[in-house]
C-alpha cells in the first residue's frame, strides 16, 4: 500500500468515525424530544444491574482516558502525518463523555442509546486502529522484529479502545430495565463474560507492558512488576470465567485484582520519577514526556481490575440468588 493510499483510507477511517458519532448524536436528539414524556422512571432499573453497570461506566472512562492521552502523545510525536491518527482522538473523547456519564449520572445525561452506539464506534474504530498500526510494522525493513515491535505503531493502544467499548457495551445491557435476576451477556452469564474479558485485556496489557520494559532493560526492579503480578491476576479471571463453583470469587481472586490496581496507579509514580530521571526533567516536559516512560499506560491495569472485581460482584450476587 502507498503512502497516498494509506492517507486515503485514514481519511476515510476518520471520516466514518465522525459521520457516525454525529448521526448517532443526531439520532439521539430527535427520540429524546418524542420520547422524553414516555421515558420509564429510574425506579424500573434493576438495583442489581444498576451498581455494576456504573462500576463497569467507570472502567470504561478510565481505560478510555488511558488510550485518549496516550494517542494523543504518540500520534503528535509522528506528526499526525496520517489524518486517521485523528480518528482514535475523537472517538475516544466522545467515549469518555460516555463512560463518565454512566459512571457518575443515575439520571441519564448521556441517553443510553446514543451511549451504546457510541461505545459500538470506539470498538470498531479500534480495529481499524489495529490493522493501520499492523500495517505500519509489516511495512517496515524486517517485517516482525524486535526493532519494529519497539518502534513501530503500538499494537495494545488500539486494542485497549476496543475493550473499552465492550466493557461500555456491557455496562449499558447490565443498565437495561428489567427484572436482571440472573444477567447474561451474549448468552452466557455476565460474570463469566466479563472475567474473560479481564483475563484477556490483562494478558494483551501485559505483553504490551513487557515488550516496553523489555527494551528498558527492566533497569528498575520495579519494572517486573507489571509483567508479573497481573498475569496471575489474568489467570485467576481465566478460572472465574471457566469454574462453575462458589470458590471462584474467593478472597485470593479478589486480592489479585486489588494488587493489579494498586500497580496501575503506582506505575503512574514510577513513570513520573522516569520523566523526571530524562535530561532537564520536568523543565524540559515539552520533550521528556514524549521520550521518557508512557504516563497514560499504567492506569489500564486499574481499569482492568475494576472490570474483573465488578465480575466477581455479579458471581457472588448470581451464586447467592441460586442458592
Amino acid at each position: 500500500m502507498s503512502a497516498i493510499a494509506a492517507k486515503g483510507l485514514g481519511i476515510a477511517v476518520l471520516g466514518a468515525a465522525v459521520a457516525m458519532l454525529t448521526t448517532h448524536l443526531a439520532q439521539a436528539l430527535r427520540t429524546g424530544k418524542t420520547s422524553s414524556a414516555g421515558a420509564p422512571p429510574a425506579s424500573t432499573i434493576a438495583p442489581l444491574a444498576s451498581r455494576e453497570s456504573h462500576a463497569l461506566h467507570a472502567s470504561a472512562a478510565l481505560l478510555t482516558a488511558s488510550v485518549l492521552t496516550d494517542s494523543a502523545l504518540e500520534h503528535y510525536r509522528g506528526e499526525f502525518k496520517n489524518p486517521g491518527m485523528y480518528t482514535p482522538l475523537v472517538t475516544a473523547l466522545a467515549t469518555l463523555i460516555a463512560g463518565t456519564s454512566g459512571a457518575l449520572s443515575r439520571a441519564q445525561a448521556v441517553p443510553a442509546r446514543l451511549r451504546s452506539r457510541v461505545y459500538a464506534t470506539a470498538a470498531a474504530v479500534g480495529c481499524a486502529g489495529l490493522a493501520f498500526h499492523l500495517y505500519n510494522i509489516l511495512k517496515r525493513p524486517g517485517r516482525v522484529d524486535w526493532s519494529n515491535l519497539f518502534y513501530g505503531a503500538p499494537l495494545g493502544a488500539p486494542a485497549a479502545l476496543s475493550l473499552a467499548g465492550a466493557t461500555g457495551l456491557a455496562a449499558d445491557a447490565l443498565h437495561s430495565p428489567g427484572p436482571l435476576i440472573a444477567p447474561q451477556l451474549l448468552g452466557f452469564p455476565a460474570a463469566r463474560v466479563l472475567a474473560a474479558l479481564t483475563s484477556i485485556g490483562l494478558l494483551g496489557t501485559v505483553g504490551e507492558a513487557g515488550l516496553l520494559h523489555f527494551r528498558g532493560a527492566f533497569q528498575n526492579p520495579f519494572m517486573w512488576l507489571p509483567v508479573t503480578v497481573p498475569p496471575i491476576a489474568a489467570a485467576v479471571m481465566a478460572r472465574v470465567a471457566l469454574a462453575r463453583d462458589g470458590a471462584r470469587h474467593g478472597w485470593v481472586t479478589r486480592g489479585w485484582l486489588y494488587l493489579t490496581g494498586l500497580v496501575g496507579l503506582a506505575g503512574v509514580g514510577f513513570h513520573t520519577y522516569g520523566v523526571a530521571r530524562q535530561m532537564g526533567g520536568w523543565r524540559n516536559w515539552t520533550q521528556n514526556v514524549l521520550s521518557g516512560p508512557p504516563l497514560p499506560a499504567p492506569p489500564s491495569f486499574t481499569a482492568l481490575a475494576l472490570t474483573g472485581l465488578t465480575a466477581l460482584s455479579l458471581a457472588k450476587r448470581h451464586d447467592a440468588q441460586q442458592e
